[in-house]
């Protein structure tokens, strides 16, 4: 996740690495707890707290399965549950086949002035483009369109043979029509003339349509987490 939606800065606070995300969103941007679960104190959350707020940062944990302890001690300090989300994916090559690329989609990067106003409509700004442009390893965007009209966007990554889709928008009007089937076709295509194993995107437990679009393509759920978040 971070390669393919990297924060600006990393460091690290005893067992706590605090992430830098200059706006690019809570995966860019929350803390995450990498010490073992006897760590959890108040004084070491304290600490993390303490260093986001002079950072002028968002005071965010990621809470990552077997880590109940911490979300517990969270949870007691009245840190808000916020945007539970799950990690599907599936192999490549399972995936061929299951969502056909669109004959229309481009590969772009960096990306076209329509692109950006697509994905400005749909709330992903300046900052969390900055975040695309900071990713290392290989990468693209998708632009599409719904006969004549641009329809949807797509940010797709390649770590460790393992390619993430990010940041996909269809424009409100054209929605229900093939574009984001057509966006994940063409990651899926993309992935594999990458040689990438598997195919990964990470989308929030509310979000029905879009589960329910990788459900269809048998994208199942291999990781879960969620926030905390506290002023």
């Amino acid at each position: 996740m971070e390669a393919t939606w990297p924060p600006r800065a990393v460091t690290s606070l005893g067992p706590w690495r605090l992430r830098d995300g200059a706006g690019g969103g809570k995966r860019a941007s929350a803390a995450t707890f990498t010490g073992d679960p006897g760590e959890v104190s108040d004084a070491t959350i304290d600490d993390a707290v303490q260093a986001m707020r002079d950072a002028g940062g968002p005071v965010l944990f990621q809470v990552l399965p077997g880590q109940e302890a911490l979300d517990a001690a969270l949870a007691t300090r009245d840190f808000a549950l916020v945007d539970p989300v799950v990690i599907k994916a599936a192999p490549v090559a399972a995936l061929v086949g299951n969502a056909p690329p669109s004959p229309t989609a481009q590969f772009i990067w960096p990306a076209l002035a329509i692109m950006r106003e697509i994905w400005e409509m749909g709330g992903i700004g300046p900052e969390r483009l900055s975040v695309m442009e900071r990713v290392a390893g290989p990468k693209t965007a998708i632009f599409d369109r719904v006969g004549m009209k641009p329809a949807g966007v797509g940010f797709v990554a390649m770590h460790e043979g393992i390619a993430m889709l990010h940041a996909l928008e269809v424009q409100p009007p054209l929605r229900r029509k093939g574009a984001a089937r057509h966006i994940l076709g063409s990651a899926i295509q993309w992935a594999q003339e990458l040689g990438a194993d598997h195919l990964a995107v990470a989308v929030t437990s509310e979000n029905t349509p879009a589960r329910g679009l990788y459900t269809s393509l048998n994208m199942g759920i291999v990781g879960h987490y969620h926030y905390r978040a506290g002023s």
